[in-house]
């Protein structure tokens, strides 16, 4: 039951990549100024917020070299709404996940751009720039994420969601320390 429910999740099924972490790169910032204007292009007003998230967002943070964009849409569970436009932009659906925040995934062929997309209102928006934000701000939680992804990148991984579930522990730490920093 539990596998054809991942499957349902991940369009295409678990993937095995390398995981790799690259010491931080300013053209990350410049590949998701591009792609932000394809994704405001083909959406135009769907798209309430695009944003630049994830450790790629981070300046001095080494990260996998994948840029992470958080796209809110009105309703991210109605497919039909942005799905076609993003397509036809060039982006592909990797994730479908209706029980979490209708959380949908869509990621560039060459697998260097994720579009994670939510719902207006729904928490995860202020959790990804609360996040990214504070790592800006804060060295020592900024290293210590650090030190953790690439202690993780150095095992083996099933797929990707398996090293991304492994760094939660660390992330939640930080998120309330963000939290009650504030």
């Amino acid at each position: 039951m539990k596998e054809s429910i991942h499957h349902e999740v991940l369009i295409g099924g678990v993937e095995k990549r390398e995981i790799r972490i690259c010491d931080y790169d300013p053209a990350w910032r410049e590949k998701f100024e591009r792609h932000a204007k394809i994704v405001g292009d083909a959406l135009g007003d769907r798209a309430i917020r695009i944003e630049h998230v994830g450790s790629t967002a981070v300046e001095g943070l080494a990260a996998k070299p994948i840029v992470d964009i958080l796209l809110v849409v009105e309703n991210s569970g109605d497919e039909s709404s942005y799905l076609p436009a993003l397509e036809a932009a060039g982006y592909a659906l990797r994730v479908r996940e209706p029980d979490w925040h209708e959380h949908r995934m869509l990621r560039t062929p060459q697998l260097d751009v994720q579009i994670h997309i939510f719902s207006s209102g729904c928490s995860e928006i202020e959790r990804l720039p609360t996040f990214r934000d504070w790592l800006r701000s804060h060295d020592d939680e900024r290293q210590l994420y650090e030190a953790t992804k690439r202690r993780l990148a150095a095992q083996e991984w099933p797929d990707m969601n398996a090293y991304a579930t492994a760094k939660s522990e660390v992330i939640e730490g930080i998120l309330a320390a963000a939290r009650l920093g504030r």
